[in-house]
């Protein structure tokens, strides 16, 4: 048995497809196919069976997942050890973080690390916060970066910078009109949200339940997994969405959306880490780049002409 042969099996019990499990172990379904094979003649075994068009674990695949995951697991720990010999010569950096830091906070600053550091090779993982903490708590990522609360022993959470969430809306929007908008007008209108385990409709939804509402008591039209299909789709409707600020601001700039005047409170980005587990040279860094940029933001957050 072969660490190899434990990444392919792995990578075909994921997907439950022979196909696109060879693709993300960057070989052909033959060589994949050939890999499994030699598994599970070695060892006398059946680890799939062939359903259809896909892959199902048969009984002894999945009593043996659990085993090839703690031995990659391990592995892939023994390997960040070695590397740290070499100092951040090398390496690498493996993070998840929801989608409004992935795509709005994090790019430049995964910029400034790589230019730092080309030897670090660094993977990021995009998801919401019940997805980051879960690879974090996995160890499938050192850390994580999120924007809504958890309620996990395991994990450490450090806080970061200040975010403000903003109610959105086309520029026609009856409401858009107004210079201030209470709670109960809000539920005349129908809503486009994220997805339940999104860290930006749980805390819109412990806003609603602060003012007096019951969140689930919105008309909620549709819901969609990113905040740019969000934004996309309330652009031109009758309806309204709830975004991070740094999200909205290019489509308040092209005029596709606007603020609608409802104060939500401002939430907290946060760092995440398993307690227990060991953590990298490059992960250490660039907690420190975040941490560094997290106190530049408030300072320029609290003088008088600062803008976002």
């Amino acid at each position: 048995m072969t660490l190899e042969q434990l990444r392919i099996f792995l990578a075909v019990a994921e997907r439950q497809h022979l196909t696109e499990g060879a693709k993300a172990a960057h070989l052909s379904p033959s060589a994949a196919t050939a890999a499994i094979q030699a598994l599970e003649g070695r060892h006398g075994v059946k680890l799939f069976h062939r359903v259809a068009r896909r892959l199902e674990l048969s009984q002894a695949g999945r009593e043996f997942l659990p085993q090839a995951q703690a031995v990659l697991s391990a592995a892939a720990a023994a390997e960040i050890a070695l590397q740290e010999l070499a100092g951040l010569k090398r390496g690498r950096l493996a993070l998840a973080a929801s989608q409004t830091l992935a795509s709005h906070w994090l790019p430049p600053l995964l910029l400034r690390f790589a230019v730092a550091h080309p030897g670090v090779a660094i993977r990021l993982v995009e998801g919401n916060t019940a997805t980051v903490a879960a690879a974090v708590l996995a160890g499938e990522v050192e850390i994580g970066c999120i924007e809504g609360a958890i309620a996990e022993p395991a994990l450490a959470a450090t806080p970061l910078a200040d975010d403000w969430l903003v109610v959105v809306g086309a520029p026609q929007h009856p409401l858009s009109r107004r210079a201030e908008v209470k709670a109960g007008e809000l539920q005349a209108s129908q809503w486009v949200m994220r997805e339940p385990g999104s860290g930006t409709r749980a805390l819109f939804e412990a806003a609603m339940r602060a003012a007096g509402l019951k969140p689930e008591s919105l008309d909620v039209a549709l819901t969609l997994p990113t905040n740019e299909a969000v934004c996309a789709a309330v652009a031109g409707s009758d309806c309204l969405t709830v975004v991070s600020e740094l999200v909205a601001l290019p489509y308040f700039q092209s005029g596709r959306l606007t603020r609608i005047a409802y104060a939500l409170p401002p939430r907290r980005f946060a760092l995440i880490r398993h307690k227990e587990r060991f953590r990298s040279q490059a992960a250490l860094a660039f907690e420190a780049l975040l941490l560094a940029e997290a106190k530049e933001m408030a300072r320029r957050r609290a003088l008088p002409d600062y803008e976002i």
